[in-house]
């Protein structure tokens, strides 16, 4: 009777199957997560229980990782196991993993209004072309890697938009030894991420006279040929932001300030959602929209009026 496949086998033939139907970037993704944790653990094994995965999502939790991080590590173990389970080298089961309520606080990273104000203040007042990437991500909440992938012909005068039609990263070469990692600009991960950005009056007025001299073919925040990577520019971002003696923000904070901003100006949910490019409107809400009691008040006092 012939052994029966270890994960690790069943692993090395899903790579194989389902680097044909994904993304570069993707599958790069995929591939770290099987090298740093996936294969470690469960390599050697040739059965999948319950028990062992649910021993796997704690002990990961245990090591300091978010529970959002053990769940991206667990959508990729079901993928390799029910792909087992259909090349008959798994029996198929049904997990339920159980996490510990998490009491800790997930507060957004979000520039407060003054802070906002005097961060923008600098960065049009002290103009360069990597001041200019952050000033347009405040102004149209685009994610790092597209705004390292922005060329001038994707920013439309006429018609006063912004066309996000792809994204800039590095990603790991599973394939290669020793490991290496590669720059590569593709298409945005989904549909809803290809989407055109109104140009507001601000930065349009600042726009306009810099691409009457720029090469329309050179990325914005370097006006060169050659673009710079988002590592690279978080970097630029973190000092800038250190120099300005503002808070320690993540650079995707800048989009979540947009966002924030965009709720508290009453604009409505959809639209917000479109700008920002998520899959659907749920996202934006369960990330922004969050009443505060003032809030929750006027709703009960309106709802009493109506009696």
């Amino acid at each position: 009777m012939q052994n029966p496949l270890t994960f690790r086998q069943i692993a090395t033939l899903w790579r194989e199957d389902k680097q044909k139907y994904v993304k570069r970037s993707t599958m790069s993704a995929y591939s770290l997560i099987l090298q740093n944790h996936l294969l470690p653990y469960f390599g050697d094994v040739t059965v999948l229980s319950e028990e062992s995965v649910q021993k796997f999502a704690i002990e990961k939790i245990d090591s300091g990782l978010s529970q959002k991080s053990v769940k991206d590590i667990l959508i990729v173990l079901k993928m390799i196991f029910r792909f087992g389970v259909k090349s008959g080298s798994f029996t198929h089961q049904e997990w339920e993993v159980k996490f510990p309520t998490d009491q800790s606080s997930h507060e957004l990273s979000v520039l407060t209004l003054d802070n906002q104000r005097k961060l923008m203040k600098h960065l049009t007042d002290n103009f360069t072309f990597r001041n200019l990437g952050i000033l347009i991500c405040l102004h149209t909440g685009m994610r790092i890697g597209e705004i390292c992938a922005l060329k001038w012909s994707d920013i439309n005068l006429s018609a006063a938009t912004i066309s996000v039609n792809k994204t800039l990263e590095r990603i790991y070469l599973s394939d290669v030894t020793p490991s290496k990692t590669e720059i590569v600009i593709s298409s945005p991960k989904t549909a809803n991420s290809r989407r055109e950005i109104p140009i507001g009056k601000g930065l349009l007025k600042i726009l306009r006279p810099i691409m009457a001299v720029v090469n329309t073919d050179f990325y914005v925040i370097t006006n060169e040929a050659k673009p710079t990577e988002p590592r690279t520019y978080r970097n630029y971002y973190k000092h800038l932001m250190e120099s300005l003696n503002l808070p320690a923000m993540k650079f995707h904070g800048l989009r979540h300030s947009f966002a924030t901003r965009c709720i508290e100006s009453m604009c409505d949910y959809k639209t917000v959602s479109v700008i920002l490019g998520h899959s659907n409107i749920a996202t934006t809400l369960n990330l922004y929209v969050h009443p505060n009691m003032e809030q929750k008040k006027k709703c009960i006092d309106k709802m009493l009026r109506s009696l």
